[in-house]
Order: C-alpha cells, then sequence, then structure tokens
C-alpha cells in the first residue's frame, strides 16, 4: 500500500498491530451542520458567547449568523474516527481507545449549514502504555473544499484487552445508541474508488481575523492574567454531553459500570473539559472566531460523584508577536489540586 493511498468505506481492513503508517481514511459521508446543534453543543460545554447562541449577535460580530464553539469539530470526527476504526481497523475495543492530546489549527469559524468532509490520516504508531500509541491528522473542509480546520490527535488503543463496556453498559444504554448497533455494513458509493493515487488537496483556508469585539494588541502584555473561571459538572453535564457529541461510552456517567472497571466515579470526557477550557479563553478574547490554534496534553481524569466536579481554569498571556499581531497564552486546569492539563496553549488574533 502506497504511502499516499486513500481508504474510504468500502476499503481494506487491518487488525490492531499492522496499521500501515500514511494510511488515509475518507469518510463515507459529509456532515450538515445545524443551528440547533450548534446551541446544544454550546450548552454542553458551558459556552455562553452570544455568537454561539444569537443570529443577531452573530451577524453583529461580522458572520452571516451563529458560529459553533470552537470545539463543535468533534462530534462529527468523533463519528469519522467511530467509522474508521469499525471499518478499516478492525481488532480495537473502542470503549479502550483513549485520548492523550489534542492540537487544532483553525482556518475559519463553522457555521450553519456547513456540510463538513473528514479526511483522517495515520501519521505515526508506537507501542506505549501497554497499548498503541496513534497519531492522527483529520483535515476537515467544506461543501466547497476549502479548508476549516486540521486536528491532530493523540490516542492510545488497546485490542481486545479488558471488560466489554457496550456489554457492561447494556442496561444502561440508549437502544441504537452505541456506534455499530444494528448499523448495516457500509455500501461503496457509487463511482468512488477505495483507493486513489492520493489526497484529495483541499483548496486553501484563511487565518482567522479579528473583528471588532477582539481585544486590542497594545492593551495586552505578556504576563498578564486571566480571570480565573471555576466551572461545576455534575453525571447530569456528562449524560447531555454523551448524547450531544454521541460518545456513548457508559464510563463517562454510569457509576455502576465506573466502579465495574475500577474508577471511583464516572470520569468527564476529555473533550468536554477541552472545550469548557476553550471557552474560557474565547471569552477573555472576545471573539471566538480569532482563535487561531488550540493545544491540549490530557494529564489527570476528572472523576463526577454524585456531589458533582469542580475545574478552576486559569490563564497568562504567555508571548505577545507585534509582526502578527497575536498572542499565546498557557492555561490551567486543576481538579482537587491535580493538573488537568499537562501542557495547553492558544494562539489567538488580536486586532
Amino acid at each position: 500500500m502506497g504511502h499516499e493511498d486513500v481508504i474510504d468505506s468500502a476499503g481494506s481492513t487491518f487488525i490492531a498491530g499492522e496499521l500501515p503508517v500514511g494510511m488515509r481514511y475518507r469518510a463515507r459521508d459529509h456532515y450538515v451542520v445545524g443551528r440547533e446543534k450548534i446551541r446544544e453543543f454550546a450548552r454542553a460545554v458551558q459556552d455562553h458567547h452570544p455568537v454561539h447562541w444569537s443570529e443577531g449577535a452573530g451577524i453583529d460580530y461580522g458572520y452571516d449568523g451563529l458560529i459553533a464553539p470552537p470545539t463543535f469539530f468533534s462530534v462529527p470526527g468523533f463519528l469519522a474516527q467511530t467509522e474508521m476504526f469499525e471499518s478499516v481497523m478492525t481488532g480495537y475495543d473502542l470503549s479502550q481507545v483513549m485520548q492523550t492530546d489534542q492540537v487544532i489549527r483553525y482556518h475559519r469559524p463553522i457555521r450553519p449549514g456547513d456540510a463538513l468532509s473528514f479526511e483522517v490520516h495515520l501519521e505515526s504508531v508506537r507501542h506505549a502504555f501497554g497499548g498503541d500509541l496513534m497519531s492522527f491528522e483529520t483535515v476537515v473542509t467544506d461543501q466547497d473544499g476549502v479548508l476549516v480546520l486540521v486536528s491532530r490527535t493523540d490516542v492510545v488503543g488497546r485490542s481486545g484487552v479488558g471488560p466489554d463496556l457496550g456489554e457492561l453498559g447494556a442496561g444502561v444504554l440508549m437502544h441504537g445508541f452505541r456506534p455499530g448497533a444494528g448499523r448495516p455494513a457500509p455500501a461503496p458509493r457509487a463511482g468512488s474508488p477505495t483507493r486513489t493515487d492520493g489526497p484529495r488537496p483541499a483548496l486553501p483556508g484563511t487565518e482567522p481575523t479579528a473583528g471588532p469585539y477582539v481585544r486590542d494588541f497594545d492593551t495586552v502584555r505578556a504576563g498578564d492574567e486571566l480571570p480565573a473561571r471555576t466551572v461545576r459538572f455534575t453525571i447530569g453535564d456528562l449524560v447531555n454531553y454523551a448524547g450531544v457529541s454521541g460518545d456513548p461510552n457508559p464510563i463517562h456517567w454510569s457509576a455502576e459500570v465506573a466502579d465495574r472497571v475500577d474508577l471511583e466515579s464516572p470520569v468527564a470526557h476529555g473533550m468536554l473539559t477541552i472545550g469548557t477550557a476553550a471557552g474560557f479563553v474565547t471569552s477573555w478574547l472576545g471573539d471566538p472566531g480569532a482563535l487561531r490554534e488550540y493545544a491540549v496534553r490530557l494529564t489527570s481524569p476528572v472523576f463526577v460523584t454524585r456531589e458533582g466536579a469542580e475545574i478552576e481554569f486559569a490563564g497568562r498571556v504567555k508571548a505577545t508577536d507585534p509582526a502578527t499581531r497575536t498572542a499565546t497564552i498557557a492555561l490551567t486546569a486543576r481538579y482537587q489540586g491535580r493538573r488537568v492539563f499537562g501542557r495547553a496553549t492558544a494562539v489567538v488574533q488580536l486586532r
């Protein structure tokens, strides 16, 4: 198989331990962004910026209407990743796939009506942490083939080890909610080859711009502190995020299942914490559409008990660049005194 081969849903399959580095997987369908889905996601990550809720606010900020929170792409991204694992990367237990790192480079905000396409590139595989540490690059384009964002994700996957969480959660999962449950095998798309000579090139994107509500570069200094924010997660928040994001893993909201896999309580989704931290940054920035890059390494889990869990977010301006009028923000997130993020930074465009 060539380094630049592209596989779609009707292509070859690979078992754990035999993954071809350089494989590109093209999701079999696009994802159309809905207006209410944006609002649902904003509620799930506790992001109350008006551009995620109000058409009028979006227009006032210089957009056509609503724009999605920065980590909204993870909803269709999770679907594309699940499809890839079930279609061509068989052998991995999806309930044992754990995210460790996330880096996102933004080119433009996601808007209602966007038809997003996903192409996932397996960049590297190495054995670590008792499983396979896999690095993926995901290129997201719109209906015109224009680049929307590029995401790099590291996950640890384990092949058939540990309990079957799907079976453990059979009594609590909504029917049809588990990926693949009752789903027919995907059929080849008409006129779409299983492999091509190379990836479809995305049309160039743009850099995020600074609208009138973005902080002025001349008012920002290295060392400035962002106003701290404490966010509380409840089991209800985890249930809601599971439903909105499409992630059915019951360790995130079932105390019974968490106990059976030796966890002290349900664990908050990594992308829930990452998404909430993104809103913390953009509320200070003034305009979510001016976020250029966002990188997080997850270190410690957030256990959510019946009493809930509180995460303390803080940030500091690490550096400024007068040539590009950007600032780099260093973020921290702490839960019960422990660092949730091992490393977290955001590059923001200022005016």
